[in-house]
Protein backbone atom coordinates (compact mmCIF):
# COMPACT_ATOMS: atom_id res chain seq x y z
CA UNK A 1 0.00 0.00 0.00
CA UNK A 2 2.86 2.36 0.92
CA UNK A 3 4.59 1.51 -2.38
CA UNK A 4 1.44 2.40 -4.38
CA UNK A 5 0.95 5.61 -2.41
CA UNK A 6 4.51 6.60 -3.11
CA UNK A 7 4.06 5.77 -6.79
CA UNK A 8 0.98 8.00 -7.06
CA UNK A 9 2.74 10.80 -5.21
CA UNK A 10 5.67 10.65 -7.62
CA UNK A 11 3.31 10.72 -10.62
CA UNK A 12 1.47 13.69 -9.15
CA UNK A 13 4.67 15.60 -8.50
CA UNK A 14 5.96 14.85 -11.98
CA UNK A 15 2.71 15.99 -13.56
CA UNK A 16 2.64 19.14 -11.44
CA UNK A 17 6.26 19.87 -12.25
CA UNK A 18 5.59 19.33 -15.94
CA UNK A 19 2.58 21.56 -15.70
CA UNK A 20 4.40 24.38 -14.01
CA UNK A 21 7.38 24.22 -16.34
CA UNK A 22 5.42 23.80 -19.55
CA UNK A 23 2.66 26.29 -18.89
CA UNK A 24 3.21 29.70 -20.32
CA UNK A 25 0.29 32.07 -20.10
CA UNK A 26 -0.58 35.54 -18.95
CA UNK A 27 -3.70 36.74 -17.13
CA UNK A 28 -4.97 40.31 -17.42
CA UNK A 29 -7.85 42.10 -15.69
CA UNK A 30 -9.66 45.14 -17.00
CA UNK A 31 -12.48 47.00 -15.26
CA UNK A 32 -14.46 49.96 -16.53
CA UNK A 33 -14.36 51.97 -13.31
CA UNK A 34 -12.54 52.28 -10.00
CA UNK A 35 -15.24 54.30 -8.23
CA UNK A 36 -18.89 53.27 -8.22
CA UNK A 37 -22.07 53.66 -6.19
CA UNK A 38 -23.78 50.92 -4.23
CA UNK A 39 -25.46 48.40 -6.57
CA UNK A 40 -23.98 50.13 -9.63
CA UNK A 41 -22.74 47.80 -12.36
CA UNK A 42 -18.96 47.36 -12.68
CA UNK A 43 -17.71 45.57 -15.79
CA UNK A 44 -14.86 43.05 -15.35
CA UNK A 45 -12.91 41.46 -18.20
CA UNK A 46 -10.47 38.63 -17.47
CA UNK A 47 -8.26 37.32 -20.26
CA UNK A 48 -5.80 34.42 -20.28
CA UNK A 49 -3.41 34.32 -23.26
CA UNK A 50 -1.29 31.20 -23.89
CA UNK A 51 1.91 31.16 -25.92
CA UNK A 52 0.53 28.45 -28.23
CA UNK A 53 -2.69 26.55 -28.93
CA UNK A 54 -2.52 24.95 -25.45
CA UNK A 55 -4.73 21.96 -26.38
CA UNK A 56 -3.93 20.21 -23.09
CA UNK A 57 -4.99 23.11 -20.88
CA UNK A 58 -8.41 23.97 -19.48
CA UNK A 59 -9.60 26.69 -17.11
CA UNK A 60 -12.21 26.31 -14.40
CA UNK A 61 -13.32 29.84 -13.49
CA UNK A 62 -16.53 29.71 -11.46
CA UNK A 63 -16.34 32.24 -8.62
CA UNK A 64 -18.93 32.75 -5.90
CA UNK A 65 -21.67 34.83 -7.49
CA UNK A 66 -23.68 36.13 -4.53
CA UNK A 67 -23.14 36.91 -0.86
CA UNK A 68 -23.91 39.67 1.63
CA UNK A 69 -21.34 42.02 0.12
CA UNK A 70 -21.64 41.63 -3.65
CA UNK A 71 -23.42 39.99 -6.57
CA UNK A 72 -21.48 38.75 -9.60
CA UNK A 73 -23.26 38.03 -12.89
CA UNK A 74 -21.63 36.08 -15.73
CA UNK A 75 -21.83 38.12 -18.91
CA UNK A 76 -19.80 36.03 -21.39
CA UNK A 77 -17.22 33.26 -21.69
CA UNK A 78 -15.20 32.66 -24.82
CA UNK A 79 -12.28 30.63 -26.12
CA UNK A 80 -10.56 31.37 -29.39
CA UNK A 81 -7.32 30.87 -31.31
CA UNK A 82 -5.64 33.97 -32.72
CA UNK A 83 -2.30 33.70 -34.56
CA UNK A 84 -1.74 30.23 -33.09
CA UNK A 85 -2.39 31.37 -29.51
CA UNK A 86 -5.32 30.25 -27.35
CA UNK A 87 -7.14 33.06 -25.58
CA UNK A 88 -9.74 32.47 -22.88
CA UNK A 89 -11.97 35.37 -21.93
CA UNK A 90 -14.33 35.74 -18.97
CA UNK A 91 -16.62 38.73 -18.58
CA UNK A 92 -18.56 39.55 -15.42
CA UNK A 93 -20.77 42.35 -14.13
CA UNK A 94 -20.20 43.12 -10.46
CA UNK A 95 -22.70 44.81 -8.12
CA UNK A 96 -21.31 45.82 -4.73
CA UNK A 97 -23.96 46.09 -2.02
CA UNK A 98 -22.14 48.05 0.71
CA UNK A 99 -20.38 51.41 0.69
CA UNK A 100 -16.69 51.78 1.48
CA UNK A 101 -13.46 50.28 0.19
CA UNK A 102 -14.10 47.01 -1.65
CA UNK A 103 -11.52 44.34 -2.42
CA UNK A 104 -12.19 40.98 -4.05
CA UNK A 105 -9.82 38.26 -5.24
CA UNK A 106 -11.36 35.57 -7.41
CA UNK A 107 -10.06 32.00 -7.47
CA UNK A 108 -9.25 30.13 -10.68
CA UNK A 109 -8.31 26.51 -11.30
CA UNK A 110 -5.83 25.82 -14.12
CA UNK A 111 -5.92 22.20 -15.33
CA UNK A 112 -3.59 20.18 -17.56
CA UNK A 113 -4.06 16.69 -18.92
CA UNK A 114 -2.15 14.62 -21.51
CA UNK A 115 -2.84 13.44 -25.05
CA UNK A 116 -3.50 9.85 -23.97
CA UNK A 117 -6.12 11.00 -21.53
CA UNK A 118 -7.84 13.07 -24.22
CA UNK A 119 -7.83 10.15 -26.67
CA UNK A 120 -9.11 7.86 -23.93
CA UNK A 121 -12.07 10.17 -23.33
CA UNK A 122 -12.82 10.61 -27.02
CA UNK A 123 -12.60 6.86 -27.83
CA UNK A 124 -14.45 5.78 -24.71
CA UNK A 125 -11.65 3.71 -23.26
CA UNK A 126 -11.71 2.67 -19.63
CA UNK A 127 -8.10 2.78 -18.62
CA UNK A 128 -7.10 4.43 -15.39
CA UNK A 129 -3.48 4.77 -16.57
CA UNK A 130 -4.57 7.58 -18.87
CA UNK A 131 -6.71 9.48 -16.38
CA UNK A 132 -3.93 11.84 -15.33
CA UNK A 133 -4.52 15.50 -14.48
CA UNK A 134 -2.54 18.27 -12.88
CA UNK A 135 -4.43 20.97 -11.00
CA UNK A 136 -3.02 24.36 -10.20
CA UNK A 137 -5.24 26.74 -8.19
CA UNK A 138 -4.39 30.39 -8.52
CA UNK A 139 -5.72 33.71 -7.31
CA UNK A 140 -6.51 36.49 -9.69
CA UNK A 141 -5.35 40.05 -9.31
CA UNK A 142 -7.46 41.77 -6.60
CA UNK A 143 -10.37 43.96 -7.66
CA UNK A 144 -10.04 47.25 -5.79
CA UNK A 145 -12.98 49.67 -5.80
CA UNK A 146 -14.24 52.65 -3.85
CA UNK A 147 -18.00 52.31 -3.35
CA UNK A 148 -19.93 55.50 -2.68
CA UNK A 149 -23.11 55.44 -0.57
CA UNK A 150 -26.52 56.14 -2.08
CA UNK A 151 -29.74 57.31 -0.44
CA UNK A 152 -31.64 54.43 -2.05
CA UNK A 153 -30.70 50.80 -2.71
CA UNK A 154 -32.37 50.93 -6.13
CA UNK A 155 -30.02 52.49 -8.67
CA UNK A 156 -30.27 52.99 -12.41
CA UNK A 157 -31.72 55.21 -15.10
CA UNK A 158 -35.46 54.72 -15.59
CA UNK A 159 -38.37 56.33 -17.40
CA UNK A 160 -42.07 55.59 -16.99
CA UNK A 161 -44.73 55.81 -19.70
CA UNK A 162 -48.42 55.27 -18.93
CA UNK A 163 -51.06 54.39 -21.51
CA UNK A 164 -54.63 54.79 -20.34
CA UNK A 165 -58.19 54.95 -21.64
CA UNK A 166 -60.45 57.96 -21.33
CA UNK A 167 -61.71 57.65 -17.72
CA UNK A 168 -65.38 57.46 -18.69
CA UNK A 169 -66.81 54.00 -19.36
CA UNK A 170 -70.08 52.10 -19.28
CA UNK A 171 -70.82 49.66 -16.48
CA UNK A 172 -69.00 46.32 -16.91
CA UNK A 173 -66.81 47.84 -19.65
CA UNK A 174 -63.09 47.41 -18.92
CA UNK A 175 -60.88 50.42 -18.35
CA UNK A 176 -57.36 49.66 -19.63
CA UNK A 177 -54.11 50.84 -18.08
CA UNK A 178 -50.54 50.02 -19.16
CA UNK A 179 -47.26 50.77 -17.43
CA UNK A 180 -44.00 50.70 -19.38
CA UNK A 181 -40.65 51.20 -17.67
CA UNK A 182 -37.52 51.54 -19.80
CA UNK A 183 -33.92 52.09 -18.91
CA UNK A 184 -31.01 50.61 -17.03
CA UNK A 185 -31.04 49.00 -13.59
CA UNK A 186 -32.64 46.33 -11.43
CA UNK A 187 -36.04 45.68 -13.01
CA UNK A 188 -36.92 43.13 -10.33
CA UNK A 189 -38.20 45.99 -8.15
CA UNK A 190 -41.20 46.37 -10.45
CA UNK A 191 -42.40 42.75 -10.19
CA UNK A 192 -44.46 43.53 -7.09
CA UNK A 193 -46.45 46.33 -8.71
CA UNK A 194 -50.06 45.40 -8.05
CA UNK A 195 -53.34 47.26 -7.77
CA UNK A 196 -56.34 46.35 -5.62
CA UNK A 197 -59.57 48.35 -5.46
CA UNK A 198 -62.60 47.51 -3.34
CA UNK A 199 -65.66 46.41 -5.34
CA UNK A 200 -63.65 46.51 -8.56
CA UNK A 201 -62.52 43.44 -10.46
CA UNK A 202 -58.85 43.97 -11.38
CA UNK A 203 -57.31 41.89 -14.16
CA UNK A 204 -53.60 41.91 -14.97
CA UNK A 205 -51.34 40.06 -17.34
CA UNK A 206 -47.96 38.73 -16.30
CA UNK A 207 -45.38 41.43 -16.78
CA UNK A 208 -43.55 41.24 -20.10
CA UNK A 209 -39.83 41.79 -19.76
CA UNK A 210 -37.34 42.42 -22.53
CA UNK A 211 -34.20 42.69 -20.45
CA UNK A 212 -30.60 41.73 -21.19
CA UNK A 213 -27.36 41.95 -19.23
CA UNK A 214 -24.82 44.37 -20.66
CA UNK A 215 -21.59 45.94 -19.48
CA UNK A 216 -23.58 48.77 -17.95
CA UNK A 217 -25.96 46.39 -16.14
CA UNK A 218 -29.45 45.15 -16.92
CA UNK A 219 -31.03 47.10 -19.75
CA UNK A 220 -34.39 46.93 -21.50
CA UNK A 221 -38.07 47.37 -20.76
CA UNK A 222 -40.77 46.10 -18.40
CA UNK A 223 -44.46 46.25 -19.36
CA UNK A 224 -47.53 45.39 -17.30
CA UNK A 225 -51.16 45.77 -18.33
CA UNK A 226 -54.26 46.10 -16.17
CA UNK A 227 -57.99 46.16 -16.83
CA UNK A 228 -60.59 47.32 -14.32
CA UNK A 229 -64.28 46.36 -14.44
CA UNK A 230 -67.07 47.63 -12.22
CA UNK A 231 -70.67 48.83 -12.27
CA UNK A 232 -69.90 52.04 -10.37
CA UNK A 233 -67.27 54.79 -10.37
CA UNK A 234 -63.92 54.13 -8.70
CA UNK A 235 -60.44 55.56 -8.18
CA UNK A 236 -57.24 53.85 -9.30
CA UNK A 237 -54.74 54.70 -6.54
CA UNK A 238 -51.43 56.42 -7.11
CA UNK A 239 -48.10 54.65 -6.60
CA UNK A 240 -44.44 55.62 -6.79
CA UNK A 241 -40.95 54.09 -6.65
CA UNK A 242 -37.85 56.04 -5.64
CA UNK A 243 -34.41 55.25 -7.03
CA UNK A 244 -30.94 56.72 -7.22
CA UNK A 245 -30.36 58.09 -10.71
CA UNK A 246 -26.83 57.25 -11.81
CA UNK A 247 -26.69 59.92 -14.49
CA UNK A 248 -27.98 62.79 -12.34
CA UNK A 249 -26.41 61.42 -9.13
CA UNK A 250 -29.58 62.12 -7.16
CA UNK A 251 -32.69 60.37 -5.86
CA UNK A 252 -35.57 60.55 -8.31
CA UNK A 253 -39.05 59.11 -8.40
CA UNK A 254 -41.21 57.23 -10.87
CA UNK A 255 -44.72 58.34 -10.05
CA UNK A 256 -48.20 57.48 -11.24
CA UNK A 257 -51.00 59.85 -10.28
CA UNK A 258 -54.38 58.49 -9.23
CA UNK A 259 -57.18 58.30 -11.80
CA UNK A 260 -60.90 58.67 -11.12
CA UNK A 261 -62.88 56.50 -13.52
CA UNK A 262 -66.48 57.55 -14.03
CA UNK A 263 -68.82 54.64 -14.72
CA UNK A 264 -72.26 55.15 -16.24
CA UNK A 265 -75.14 52.69 -16.57
CA UNK A 266 -74.76 50.09 -19.29
CA UNK A 267 -77.30 49.78 -22.08
CA UNK A 268 -77.07 46.49 -23.97
CA UNK A 269 -79.59 45.60 -26.68
CA UNK A 270 -79.42 42.19 -28.28
CA UNK A 271 -80.75 43.37 -31.60
CA UNK A 272 -77.80 45.74 -31.90
CA UNK A 273 -75.51 42.71 -32.08
CA UNK A 274 -76.94 41.39 -35.36
CA UNK A 275 -74.86 41.53 -38.49
CA UNK A 276 -76.91 44.12 -40.31
CA UNK A 277 -76.15 46.62 -37.57
CA UNK A 278 -72.57 45.64 -36.80
CA UNK A 279 -71.01 45.28 -40.24
CA UNK A 280 -68.56 48.05 -39.40
CA UNK A 281 -68.20 47.05 -35.77
CA UNK A 282 -65.30 44.83 -34.76
CA UNK A 283 -65.28 43.39 -31.25
CA UNK A 284 -62.04 43.54 -29.28
CA UNK A 285 -61.59 39.96 -28.01
CA UNK A 286 -59.81 41.25 -24.91
CA UNK A 287 -63.05 43.09 -24.14
CA UNK A 288 -64.98 39.83 -24.52
CA UNK A 289 -62.51 38.11 -22.19
CA UNK A 290 -62.70 40.70 -19.44
CA UNK A 291 -66.46 41.03 -19.74
CA UNK A 292 -66.82 37.26 -19.63
CA UNK A 293 -64.62 36.90 -16.54
CA UNK A 294 -66.23 39.76 -14.67
CA UNK A 295 -69.79 38.68 -15.27
CA UNK A 296 -68.86 35.11 -14.35
CA UNK A 297 -67.55 36.37 -11.01
CA UNK A 298 -70.27 38.84 -10.10
CA UNK A 299 -73.48 38.01 -11.93
CA UNK A 300 -73.64 34.24 -12.36
CA UNK A 301 -75.39 33.95 -9.02
CA UNK A 302 -78.10 36.31 -10.24
CA UNK A 303 -78.79 34.48 -13.49
CA UNK A 304 -81.58 31.96 -13.28
CA UNK A 305 -81.19 29.02 -15.59
CA UNK A 306 -84.26 27.07 -16.54
CA UNK A 307 -84.22 23.46 -17.58
CA UNK A 308 -84.11 22.91 -21.28
CA UNK A 309 -87.03 20.73 -22.24
CA UNK A 310 -87.88 21.31 -25.86
CA UNK A 311 -87.65 24.01 -28.47
CA UNK A 312 -90.00 26.91 -27.93
CA UNK A 313 -90.77 29.96 -30.05
CA UNK A 314 -88.13 32.04 -28.20
CA UNK A 315 -85.44 29.48 -28.90
CA UNK A 316 -86.46 29.28 -32.54
CA UNK A 317 -86.24 33.07 -32.77
CA UNK A 318 -82.82 33.01 -31.11
CA UNK A 319 -81.54 30.41 -33.59
CA UNK A 320 -82.76 32.61 -36.41
CA UNK A 321 -80.69 35.46 -34.97
CA UNK A 322 -77.74 33.10 -34.71
CA UNK A 323 -78.04 32.35 -38.42
CA UNK A 324 -77.90 36.07 -39.20
CA UNK A 325 -74.60 36.59 -37.37
CA UNK A 326 -71.69 36.84 -39.82
CA UNK A 327 -68.59 36.75 -37.57
CA UNK A 328 -67.28 34.81 -34.59
CA UNK A 329 -66.74 38.03 -32.64
CA UNK A 330 -70.36 39.12 -33.05
CA UNK A 331 -71.49 35.61 -32.14
CA UNK A 332 -69.46 35.70 -28.91
CA UNK A 333 -71.02 38.99 -27.83
CA UNK A 334 -74.50 37.72 -28.70
CA UNK A 335 -73.97 34.61 -26.57
CA UNK A 336 -72.70 36.68 -23.64
CA UNK A 337 -75.80 38.83 -23.82
CA UNK A 338 -78.11 35.84 -24.19
CA UNK A 339 -76.86 33.46 -21.49
CA UNK A 340 -73.26 33.63 -20.28
CA UNK A 341 -73.36 30.51 -18.15
CA UNK A 342 -75.04 28.33 -20.74
CA UNK A 343 -72.67 29.27 -23.55
CA UNK A 344 -69.55 29.74 -21.46
CA UNK A 345 -67.68 26.84 -23.11
CA UNK A 346 -68.39 28.05 -26.64
CA UNK A 347 -67.41 31.63 -25.79
CA UNK A 348 -64.13 30.42 -24.29
CA UNK A 349 -63.34 28.36 -27.40
CA UNK A 350 -63.98 31.38 -29.63
CA UNK A 351 -61.80 33.62 -27.50
CA UNK A 352 -58.94 31.09 -27.35
CA UNK A 353 -59.08 30.38 -31.08
CA UNK A 354 -60.10 26.75 -30.67
CA UNK A 355 -63.23 27.46 -32.70
CA UNK A 356 -62.11 28.90 -36.01
CA UNK A 357 -65.19 28.63 -38.23
CA UNK A 358 -68.53 30.28 -37.81
CA UNK A 359 -70.37 27.25 -39.21
CA UNK A 360 -68.92 24.92 -36.54
CA UNK A 361 -69.79 27.36 -33.76
CA UNK A 362 -73.38 27.69 -34.93
CA UNK A 363 -73.81 23.92 -35.01
CA UNK A 364 -72.87 23.75 -31.34
CA UNK A 365 -75.65 26.20 -30.50
CA UNK A 366 -78.50 25.22 -32.79
CA UNK A 367 -78.43 21.64 -34.07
Amino acid sequence: MKRNLGKYLIVFLLLTSTFLSASSYEWTLQKNKTVAHQNEAVYLHYSCTFEDRAELYAIDFKPVTDNSNYRLEVLREDEKIINGQKINEFEFVLFVKNAGHFSLTLDTMMKKTNKDSIENGVLGRDNANYEEFAFFPMKQKPIELEILPTQNKIVGEFSLQVKKDVPKVKAYTPYHLEFRVEGLGDFQVFKDVDIKIEDVEVFSEDAKENISLKKEGYSGSWVKKFAFVSDKSYVIPAWSIKYFDLKRREVRELKFESIKVEVSEATFKQEELLDKEVKSFRVDMSFVYYLLTFIAGFLVAKIKIGKKEQANPKEILFCEKIEQVKSLEALAVLLISKDLRKYNDIISKIESGELTTLRAAKKLICN
